[in-house]
């Protein structure tokens, strides 16, 4: 694993002993100062990690990643918000795949990052708009590294020591992180959407593979993901035909 260097995303990096959540303290900061680009904070140490729509991100002290970066992406209309998302998964799926390359990693819509049918990593994005723009993103990333026994309530999980059998020094997988994360920003900083959405669907996990879903109210159907709306939406063209559009925990994958 060789030393990165980043332009912006780290250069400033305050680490903590112990913090109930990066991406609080990150709101809190923003909300005294403003601090640079790309600042981040982290801690070995988060006891009240949060996930996706209230669901909690558990881990063990001093085995993973968790951090925060502050990042103010006012290039973006607030319709478009979700570009970040597949900015920020796409970094977060090229960091894992560079220390896991014997399994495919894949991208679990909308940001959860998977070793074969195993969960890694988790991301939680948090947007703060001004009229036009979004103002601020704070971008929670949570990463199983050293972690080998997980509560029985997480589904299917997993960590780089146990699908590499080798423990990692945590501070030395921060700069690699940083670099993903600055050089898919920059791209799309840059305009690329079209090219990250198509990086996007080639990494989306089950994308155009036929897939037994499950709705919230418990209904099952078959049905395979067709794509991902503007607005960040899943696409699911189902089997008795049409297409339908899924928010956040309206569907999952069955047994998931």
């Amino acid at each position: 694993m060789q030393q990165q260097n980043t332009l912006f995303i780290g250069k400033v990096l305050l680490h903590h002993e112990e913090l109930p959540s990066t991406n609080t303290y990150a709101q809190e900061l923003i909300a005294k100062s403003k601090p640079i680009e790309g600042t981040v904070i982290s801690t070995f140490r988060q006891a009240q990690g949060r996930g996706q729509v209230g669901s909690k991100w558990e881990s063990e002290p001093d085995k993973n990643l968790t951090l925060s970066v502050i990042l103010y992406p006012d290039f973006l209309p607030p319709q478009q918000n979700f570009a970040l998302n597949k900015a920020v998964a796409l970094a977060v799926r090229h960091f894992v795949a560079e220390l896991v390359q014997q399994q495919p990693v894949w991208i679990k819509w909308p940001n959860d990052i998977y070793v074969g049918t195993r969960k890694i990593c988790g991301i939680l994005i948090q947007n703060s708009l001004n009229r036009n723009t979004l103002a601020s993103s704070i971008v929670g990333i949570g990463v199983n590294v050293n972690q080998t026994i997980f509560s029985k309530d997480i589904p299917n999980p997993s960590s780089l020591q146990l699908e590499n059998g080798k423990e990692y020094d945590l501070p030395a997988l921060i700069p690699l992180l940083c670099h993903h994360v600055e050089a898919m920003y920059l791209r799309l900083k840059s305009g690329q959407f079209a090219n990250l959405d198509a990086e996007y669907l080639q990494h989306l996990y089950r994308y155009q593979q036929p897939t037994l879903f499950q709705r919230s109210n418990g209904e099952i159907f078959w049905g395979s993901i067709s794509g991902i709306s503007e607005m960040g939406k899943l696409l699911i063209r189902l089997e008795e035909g049409g297409e339908e559009a899924f928010e956040l925990k309206q569907v999952s994958i069955a047994g998931f």
